[in-house]
């Protein structure tokens, strides 16, 4: 009796193995290059932040895909304007989804006005130069040639032409998605992110036209590092959105061409990360490196409402030269996952001394009399995108609970000599703007008398302000009356 039952034993164990083997052995053989077309679909690209709708089930196709190349004018950040590269007239260039199976037929257009040939590499393709060495195309011609997806994952292309840094460093990337069979699991929001690094002539907010430097380049002194082409591309009006209770998918790409990108976003953690793209997934991660030429797909579900901000962690990049997005939360609060403040009291581990601010910095102060209103508005901006931007935004909004809003500011219009001091000496305690108390640290800024001039005639004349047109002798008077 106990032989038979060990044979039968032995015998399941075999079927068993037999089984697996064969699954395995069935998934291997899988050979996605055999997957046959239906139909001809045109490919639908999209611009960031967005993508275009899901793959889903449908069945492999033939996929047209026209991509055209712009070179153009764009603005880096306020007054500063830059000659960007496109692929489709966006930085990062049109999104692409496909899925695997699908025999993409591409079609790359030089337009007749740019001034440089240029070609494609899609690190999605399996053949020389991922596509480069069949698009190499003049301005004013156009280039076909085709590629079967063989692989599911997330994938970077960019301009392979000499120099190849230079073509990427003009903003010459963007994603393509190589869906599997079946599609991604649905998911109520999806955006396009993709980082990048810029070189100018002009150091950081330094207006005008700013040409291309290749020695920074070179060096990897980066002046500008920025989500979507720009600063503030995710910022204020542009903000990606969400509701409490929904699921986030994130496209994220980094065109580089120099650095890695720490991508984190400040107050939530990410439930899935696609490491590098791929079929490798990571789960409860708080930042993900994505390298030059490297992408990931982070998916998270938002719980609580609020302003969530999305940096590269390498955290002067984020606040200094643009790294910064946000993610606007809408719904109701959950006070059992996020209390809010619960308690406020004043701690001081030095004892009962006064604290001070640092002011060991000298100002030397360069004054021009004869700047018109325009002109002060317009130098302000300026300054306030190189200084105030990252705690106040681009419109003055603030960051809900953490930085006070400066549009229509109770506080700012009641007194402008106070708002001067502020500039001048920093500020650290309690201040109540539009009804709500805000509690954090404005160290001073480092400017001289006709920059905090200028930077508060722009912050006054804008948003809903009461128009103070702020002089270099008030600011002065200020100064003197300590």
């Amino acid at each position: 009796m106990k032989k038979i039952v060990g044979q039968i034993g032995l015998t399941v164990i075999a079927l068993l193995l037999f089984l697996s083997c064969n699954s395995s052995k069935k998934e291997k053989n899988i050979d996605s290059s055999k997957i046959q077309v239906q139909g001809t679909m045109e490919a639908d690209l999209t611009s960031p932040p967005m993508v275009p709708a899901p793959v889903g089930n449908r069945t492999a196709k033939k996929l047209i895909v026209n991509m055209e190349i712009l070179e153009q004018e764009g603005t880096m950040t306020d007054g500063v304007k830059y000659i960007y590269w496109t692929f489709g007239g966006s930085v990062p260039g049109s999104f692409i989804r496909t899925r695997v199976g699908d025999e993409v037929e591409f079609t790359l257009s030089n337009h007749p006005d740019n001034k440089l040939p240029h070609n494609i590499d899609l690190h999605a393709v399996t053949g020389p130069g991922g596509g480069a060495t069949s698009s190499f195309v003049a301005p004013g011609h156009n280039k076909t040639f085709s590629f079967k997806t063989l692989n599911p994952g997330l994938y970077v292309y960019h301009c392979a032409t000499a120099p190849v840094g230079m073509h990427i460093a003009n903003g010459m990337y963007g994603l393509i998605l190589v869906e599997p069979e079946g599609g991604l699991p649905k998911v109520d929001k999806e955006y396009y992110i993709m980082q990048g690094d810029f070189y100018t002539k002009g150091e950081n907010g330094e207006p005008g036209l700013q040409p291309f430097d290749m020695k920074k380049a070179v060096e990897e002194d980066a002046d500008y590092v920025v989500f979507n082409g720009k600063v503030g591309s995710l910022t204020g009006d542009n903000a990606i959105t969400a509701n409490v209770g929904e699921t986030v998918r994130l496209y994220v790409g980094n065109g580089g061409p120099n650095l890695t990108s720490s991508f984190h976003v400040i107050g939530e953690i990410f439930d899935n990360v696609h490491v590098e793209g791929g079929s490798l997934l990571n789960k409860n991660v708080q930042t993900t490196a994505i390298p030059p030429g490297g992408a990931a797909i982070v998916e998270f579900k938002v719980e609580v409402p609020g302003t969530f901000i999305i940096v590269d962690h390498a955290i002067f990049r984020a606040f200094n030269k643009g790294a910064l997005g946000m993610l606007k939360v809408t719904g109701e609060e959950n006070k059992q996952l996020y209390s809010g403040v619960k308690q406020e009291g004043i701690y001081q581990p030095e004892g009962g001394t006064i604290q001070t601010m640092p002011n060991n910095e000298t100002v030397k102060t360069e004054v021009n009399l004869n700047k018109s209103l325009a002109e002060k508005i317009a130098s302000g901006k300026q300054i306030f995108t190189k200084t105030c931007f990252a705690c106040h935004q681009a419109n003055g909004e603030g960051i809900a609970n953490v930085f006070p809003p400066l549009a229509k500011s109770d506080f700012l219009n009641a007194d402008v000599k106070r708002a001067i001091g502020f500039v001048l000496n920093g500020k650290t305690g309690e201040i109540t703007v539009n009804g709500k108390k805000y509690n954090n640290i404005m160290t001073k800024q480092v400017l001289t008398d006709d920059e905090i001039a200028d930077v508060l005639t722009y912050v006054y004349n804008s948003w809903g302000n009461n128009k103070t047109n702020v002089t270099p002798a008030m600011v002065s008077e200020v100064k003197n009356s300590k």
